[in-house]
């Protein structure tokens, strides 16, 4: 994809292609003031304003832009991106104002995913100037975010295996002045039993493994980030159809989102110190599978009864959200591609988000609202908890209805948090399914942003 950092600059009064923002029902009166041509030029393009459209109209030796929004005065995220997928490449500026919040959009807009296949016309980079100069930074590192999240959920999970994902912690690591510690193999039986379990099957290449970063100051307050790396899930023996399984290289997305907002962390210099665990496995099939009807020990000594090998995810997470529980974290957010009662309740743009506490839940909301990025959040209904029960364990890790299915995995993960600690799940999706104008199909962030800003509300910058 092209580099962020090459599509938003401060605008020093350099030569610039303006682009006019105009709404459907104020298109007619702001149309009279062109001339007869350049309106003609709008209607041979079917241009009336209409949300996403786009235009191009001769003027004099040179050209201007005019794109279709909902409200010129209140942009979103998401405003001007269809501008940056269909102008030519070149320098841009909005005519009548600054592009606020749809600096996010037109970078994102760019992104293309192009390590196996090459666009057969490439296009240049489109560029925006603003004269908010101090946003720019936070814009590109936002946007930079989102599309990490995409290049690591679109890699086929034969490149993003469990070592490509210790890789990718690596450079992060590398890149802030963090630390890495990795717990690899046969090493996370005795420590860490279910991520191991459930790895053990897959060849040696893709070993499981526990990877820790830390970064930060001792003594700010803890702040933990888990996300699930499964890198391929076949659901174990009890495997996935063909259909279902044809997706499954995104479900480590979790992981990439930790990944992402980690980063963000890292670079904004929150006033925090950061645990980032991310258990990276493959559920793969072989003569070490773990069976239905086994019985797990977990890091947190509960034992745990196998309903379903397929729901493997809150397994892994259960033994790293117990190691982050350790740490007396002042927060903890976990992401995960962990069910698919979240997406049939949901559909795919809203990341279902289950929290302990009501004030936690609230700003995480508003923070997603405030930059289209909205989770929805879901019950942990105590009075579920028994249909995780087992006749010889302490816990199922699936239950035998098929009610609630993401609210009772989320209480499943509830029994690995420590016990009063303010706990965040995101059941996210990490694919986008059809393409909306700075939205390609493919890899996608949800509830990335709305935990980012939440966070830096809640901690500052160092």
């Amino acid at each position: 994809m092209a580099e962020t950092s090459d599509l938003i600059q401060p605008d020093r009064g350099q030569d610039a292609i303006p682009i006019h923002l105009v709404k459907r029902e104020g298109f007619e009166a702001w149309a009279k003031q062109l001339s007869s041509g350049q309106r003609a030029a709008l209607a041979a393009q079917k241009f009336d304003g209409g949300g996403y459209q786009t235009a191009i109209v001769p003027d004099g030796d040179g050209w201007f832009a005019v794109g279709g929004v909902a409200n010129p005065a209140e942009l979103s995220s998401w405003c001007m991106a269809k501008l940056a997928e269909d102008l030519p490449e070149g320098t841009y500026r909005r005519a009548d104002g600054e592009p606020g919040p749809a600096l996010h959009g037109w970078q994102t807009a760019q992104y293309i995913f192009d390590r196996y296949k090459k666009p057969d016309k490439p296009i240049g980079p489109r560029v925006l100037l603003t004269k908010d100069a101090g946003k720019i930074d936070a814009a590109i590192a936002e946007a930079g975010a989102v599309c990490l999240v995409r290049d690591l959920v679109n890699t086929p999970a034969e490149d993003m295996g469990p070592a490509a994902l210790e890789e990718q912690a690596e450079r992060l690591a590398r890149q802030h002045g963090g630390e890495l510690q990795v717990v690899r193999g046969d090493a996370l039986e005795q420590d860490y039993p279910m991520i191991h379990a459930v790895g053990r099957a897959a060849a040696r290449k893709h070993a499981p493994r526990l990877l820790h970063l830390t970064w930060g100051k001792q003594g700010d307050p803890v702040l933990a980030i888990v996300g699930k790396g499964v890198c391929f899930d076949s659901g174990g023996l009890d495997v996935k159809s063909a259909s279902g399984m044809k997706l499954m290289k995104k479900d480590m997305g979790g992981a990439a989102h930790a990944f992402a907002l980690a980063g963000l962390i890292m670079g904004a210099g929150l006033k925090v110190r950061l645990h980032c665990l991310v258990p990276a496995v493959e559920n793969a099939i072989s003569s070490d599978s773990f069976r239905p009807g086994d019985v797990l020990s977990s890091r947190k000594g509960l034992t745990v009864e196998i309903g379903n090998t397929d729901a493997e995810g809150r397994l892994i997470l259960g033994d790293a959200l117990t190691r982050a529980s350790e740490e007396d974290p002042d927060l903890i957010i976990d992401f995960a591609t962990l069910t698919g009662a979240a997406r049939v309740a949901l559909g795919p743009d809203y990341p279902a988000l289950m929290v302990r506490r009501d004030a936690t839940a609230d700003a995480l909301i508003a923070a997603g609202r405030g930059h289209d990025d909205e989770p929805w959040r879901l019950p942990l209904p105590e009075a579920y908890a028994e249909w995780l029960g087992s006749d010889i364990a302490d816990t199922n890790n699936a239950h035998a209805n098929s009610f609630a299915g993401a609210s009772v995995a989320g209480l499943f993960l509830d029994k690995f948090v420590g016990d009063g600690l303010d706990w965040a799940h995101f059941d996210t999706f990490a694919w986008r399914p059809t393409a909306k104008p700075g939205r390609p199909k493919g890899g996608e962030a949800y509830g990335l942003r709305a935990a980012w800003h939440m966070l830096r509300n809640r901690y500052g910058s160092a």
